[in-house]
């Protein structure tokens, strides 16, 4: 099909938006030449984008809606078939059909280690194809999951629409990029684009060939720090990929200038302490310090008032199945555990720049205390509002990190004896804001912090924000 042939189908295309769905069958009789419907369906789906249009499970196509999605996402236990049969598949194509086994399976296993070695140590990983399949294996699923999780939070603030235009700065291998394509409906239009320079974004775009018609991916094969804008964005991820830049602030406060007005930049970082604590120190030198707002989960209920703890904060969601190719390789090894990755565990942060934040609430400083002021209650109960920050972190007394903005070090809440009048501390979920009553403030000298213990003289209720 020529210009002028592509000019007349788009042409064509937005006259009849406005008048009913939008047929190859029959636009095909309105150009030149009559290129066969096929062809012309093509030509739409490639100016989709460009049109704002969404392709209907019937071949027509209508305009994307304007309005927030909606979800009913109840969690994932699994990384989908096709998407793990893809993987598979780049595996066989690598190694062969033997590919967990042997030299190949031996090769893949050992990059496996040198990656969580390199992790751990602080140092920077080199994304050669193999590393790339490697991490892939190991990290594929997990990545999948936890971006679902985030955007879950997001849709239902009515934070996402119908038409979005992504950016996923650090795209790896495609964990965050699945986990958005499946995450979002059929009727949604996106627009998404992927920044990766390694040849991780080989794996990324054989694994993209999995998602659905209306989404739209552009991979860009350069650094985050390199890549040249094009327009605004309603999300920008950056998932898994700070700590391993040199200068993490000033990346994350470069794409918050291409957020659009009303759009989101989500950070997501693994659990552990460093990378956790890492991703506060970001969230704090560009809200606290800098252009931003930090949206969730992290609060800031004092004016005036900033957290400076450690910071260590971090979700945990129920584990997922196996997928078949870690069972595969762990299977050829003594420890083949090392090779199974299906706990759910990351720490996020989502930053604006309109001043929105999901909790907006300013507690009445006359009738409860301030986590900067706990050491002038230290032996007295108190009353207080905080965010719940963590599930338990004790395999005895139920333990929960809080927090209320304003805390100089870290603060949890004990749980020493569950009522019904308290159970709210366990059942609340990550992020929720509640009002302890009458809580005993402590000071723990073994973990230099607070612990606002929480007994049967405790009232523990959620606020609705």
């Amino acid at each position: 099909m020529n210009d002028d042939q592509r000019a007349a189908v788009r042409a064509n295309a937005n006259y009849l938006r406005e008048v009913r769905p939008i047929d190859p069958e029959e636009i095909h009789e309105y150009v030149s030449g009559r290129p066969h419907p096929a062809v012309v369906r093509e030509v739409l789906r490639e100016s989709a984008p460009e049109l704002a249009l969404v392709e209907r499970d019937d071949g027509t196509f209508v305009p994307a809606s304007g309005e927030p999605i909606t979800t009913d996402f109840a969690g994932v236990a699994v990384l989908p078939e096709p998407h793990a049969r893809a993987l598979e598949d780049l595996l066989v194509d690598e190694y062969g059909a033997g590919w967990p086994t042997g030299e190949s399976g031996e090769r893949l296993r050992e990059r496996i280690r040198e990656v969580k070695e390199s992790y751990f140590a602080g140092e920077s990983v080199h994304y050669d194809r193999e590393t790339a399949l490697a991490y892939a294996i190991y990290h594929l699923p997990d990545y999948y999951a936890t971006i679902q999780y985030v955007l879950a939070d997001l849709a239902r603030d009515g934070l996402l629409d119908h038409h979005l235009r992504v950016l996923d700065v650090g795209a790896g291998v495609g964990g965050p990029a699945l986990g958005l394509a499946d995450f979002l409906p059929d009727e949604a239009l996106c627009e998404y684009h992927a920044v990766e320079p390694s040849d991780a974004a080989d794996v990324l775009e054989a694994l993209l060939d999995t998602t659905g018609k209306n989404f739209h991916p552009t991979v860009h094969r350069t650094s985050a720090e390199a890549f040249g804008f094009d327009g605004e964005y309603d999300l920008v991820m950056l998932a898994n990929v700070l700590s391993e830049l040199d200068d993490p602030v000033g990346v994350t406060e470069r794409y918050l200038d291409v957020l659009a007005p009303d759009g989101s930049l989500v950070a997501v970082a693994p659990a552990d302490r460093e990378t956790s604590i890492g991703l506060r120190k970001i969230e704090r030198a560009l809200c606290d310090d800098g252009p931003a707002t930090a949206y969730a989960p992290t609060v800031r209920l004092w004016p005036g008032h900033v957290p400076t703890d450690r910071g260590w904060s971090f979700d945990v969601q129920g584990d997922l199945d196996v997928p078949p190719f870690q069972r595969r390789l762990a299977a050829a090894a003594d420890e083949g555990s090392a090779f199974v990755n299906v706990d759910v565990q990351y720490s996020y942060s989502v930053l604006r720049t309109d001043g929105k934040r999901r909790i907006e609430f300013t507690p009445d400083p006359n009738r409860v205390a301030k986590m900067a002021e706990s050491e002038r209650h230290v032996s007295s109960r108190v009353d207080c509002i905080a965010a719940k920050l963590s599930h338990s972190l004790s395999d005895g007394n139920p333990l929960f990190k809080i927090s209320d903005g304003s805390e100089a070090v870290d603060h949890y809440a004990v749980l020493t004896r569950e009522t019904a009048l308290n159970r709210a501390l366990s059942d609340a979920d990550y992020g929720a804001l509640l009002e302890f009553e009458n809580v005993l403030v402590l000071w723990n000298d073994d973990e230099g912090s607070y612990n606002l213990v929480v007994d049967d003289e405790t009232v523990v209720d959620r606020i609705p924000v």
